[in-house]
């Protein structure tokens, strides 16, 4: 990896992190184009510069990650499912489905499909008012852990943690905003987890160079994110999520039409 396959995919992580299109997906279908060989290193490097991107929602929410108790306690009780699955589950991840294409291509096909057929099906619903902000407080302790839930699915590499997050909060009959916002939120002890839970597996065994790429990727998803979260969340005050499911689909087929 060089300088500018190390930028690419951290403009690649701030773009998507927060979209229902699944970042990792993204980073390692990116990884594939840019024909870089699979290693440990890129493996790791996928994980922590997404933790640059969450940088951005610590960046704009700080006040309700720190200075709201309720909120706190909903994001802690979402967290603990992900913990839990993403810790047993962690070797397997990380030694097989982030190598694996072949998985990307399919979470994202059927992602998409499912992301669509529950966009159409929402719609025959009463579908709840938009929310403003602060209304965070609406989600009960029992729906965190249920998102949280919801969030565990997507240790698989392209199934999307806020497309999961979001299709289960709907489903649960809360507003768009506040569970997009909710995800944000999520987002920061998950990724915080899975990034220290990776160095302490690795024992942080970094070249200078790496280490160099790894902070240009970090540094490069946190700026773009800041962007991305702002523009995605006024997306979704007067948009559904059915073209991010043709996205999917249509990416997927690409992928399968031209890799080897």
């Amino acid at each position: 990896m060089d300088i500018i396959s190390s930028i690419v995919l951290g403009v690649v992580e701030g773009l998507t992190e927060f979209l229902p299109v699944s970042s990792t997906g993204h980073l390692i279908l990116t990884s594939e184009w840019l024909a870089l060989p699979t290693s440990d290193f890129l493996k790791s490097f996928e994980i922590i510069i997404q933790l640059g991107a969450i940088g951005a929602v610590v960046a704009l929410y700080w006040r309700q990650l720190l200075l709201n108790s309720a909120t706190m306690g909903r994001v802690a009780a979402a967290f603990i499912p992900t913990a839990v699955l993403g810790l047993i589950f962690y070797k397997v991840v990380k030694n097989y489905l982030l190598s694996s294409v072949t998985t990307v291509l399919w979470s994202l096909l059927l992602g998409g499909a499912v992301l669509i057929g529950f966009e159409l099906w929402y719609k025959f619903r009463k579908q709840a008012p938009q929310s403003s902000d602060g209304e965070l407080a609406l989600i009960s302790y029992r729906q965190a852990v249920v998102l949280g839930l919801c969030q565990a699915v997507a240790i698989i590499p392209g199934v999307s943690r806020s497309g999961a997050t979001i299709v289960g909060g709907l489903a649960l009959g809360l507003p768009r905003r506040t569970i997009v916002e909710f995800s944000f939120l999520l987002a920061v002890p998950t990724m915080l987890a899975a990034t220290g839970w990776d160095l302490l597996q690795t024992g942080g065994s970094f070249s200078v160079d790496q280490i160099g790429l790894i902070l240009t990727g970090f540094f490069v998803s946190f700026l773009v994110a800041l962007l991305a979260v702002k523009t995605f969340l006024r997306y979704v005050q007067n948009n559904d999520f059915i073209w991010f499911g043709v996205y999917r689909i249509v990416l997927a087929l690409i992928f399968w039409r031209f890799l080897p």
